[in-house]
């Protein structure tokens, strides 16, 4: 199998735009991590036709899959924690090439995780739990308790890899078993939910609560980001320079219903100014002067 994977990547490593390759082998035959081939390849470049390309083989009975993944994407990836399969490539897999040791200190940044970086990954998690929160507490109290179930799970779980990422990790495809050894409160809210032997009323009912905490408690950590971003200039913004400013789809998604969060907890003063329109104003935003 090594000369098959030698085969594989040798012409890949000599291509200019090959800054890595990462081997990553299936542990076991209930390992979905690798969507259950026996090998991977990830195959690090700077520049592609596409920027996440497959390929797959087989030989021997044995399949090997090859992705061939721009760093641009990977960037994407982590940012929006939308491929955590890739985490784990990154830093469980075997690198097998590595020119001038990019993929070795690409590492290490991962691991260290700048500030820079967990501040907006931050920011992007804590709109989605403040979304799932929301739309949870708006349908129980509607009576549409599994639907309401459904989205506590999710608020749970943008809570658990918040907590994960406010420790410094990067959240990967495990993500109760990290929340479990980092924050133990937030896992036994996240068992009692979907272990409990309550009816799903009385369930949702103390999770609500307890989510509500939370949710209070991680807000300046969860806003520091977008704080940050509305107190670089004086004058105030509109919701479309805000949207525009972040950058990120996921985190813009879901900017209106943290800024209104934001509003409500303090964290940010409305300013109303005059439209052509008869009593009509424009609803824009500033950092609350209690918060500089």
């Amino acid at each position: 199998m090594d000369d098959l994977l030698r085969q594989l990547y040798q012409d890949r490593s000599s291509n200019e735009s090959t800054l890595g390759i990462i081997h990553i082998e299936q542990r076991s035959k209930f390992d979905s991590k690798t969507d259950y081939f026996d090998f991977l390849l990830l195959v690090i470049v700077s520049e592609n036709e596409n920027s996440w390309e497959t390929k797959h083989y087989t030989y021997n009975g044995s399949k090997v899959a090859m992705h061939l993944v721009t760093t641009d994407q990977i960037h994407h990836w982590l940012l929006n924690s939308t491929n955590r399969r890739m985490v784990d490539w990154l830093i469980h897999g075997k690198i097998i090439f590595d020119r001038n040791e990019y993929t070795q200190n690409f590492r290490k940044k991962m691991l260290d995780y700048p500030d820079s970086e967990r501040k907006v990954r931050t920011g992007v998690e804590f709109a989605k739990l403040i979304r799932r929160f929301k739309d949870g507490k708006a349908l129980f109290h509607e009576g549409h308790y599994l639907d309401a179930y459904n989205q506590i799970v999710h608020a749970l779980h943008h809570l658990g890899r918040l907590a994960i990422i406010e420790h410094g990790f990067h959240p990967e495809v495990t993500v109760w078993e990290q929340v479990r050894q980092i924050e133990p409160e937030i896992y036994k809210l996240y068992s009692e939910l979907v272990t409990g032997s309550e009816p799903i009323e009385k369930r949702l009912e103390l999770l609500l609560l307890a989510n509500e905490f939370e949710v209070v408690s991680k807000t300046k950590l969860g806003s520091a980001h977008l704080i940050d971003l509305m107190s670089s200039k004086e004058k105030y913004w509109t919701i479309e320079e805000i949207k525009q400013e972040l950058g990120i789809d996921d985190y813009s998604l879901d900017v209106s219903i943290l800024l209104e969060h934001l509003v409500q907890k303090g964290y940010v003063d409305v300013v109303k100014v005059e439209t052509k329109g008869k009593n009509i104003f424009h609803r824009y935003y500033e950092v609350s002067k209690n918060r500089i």
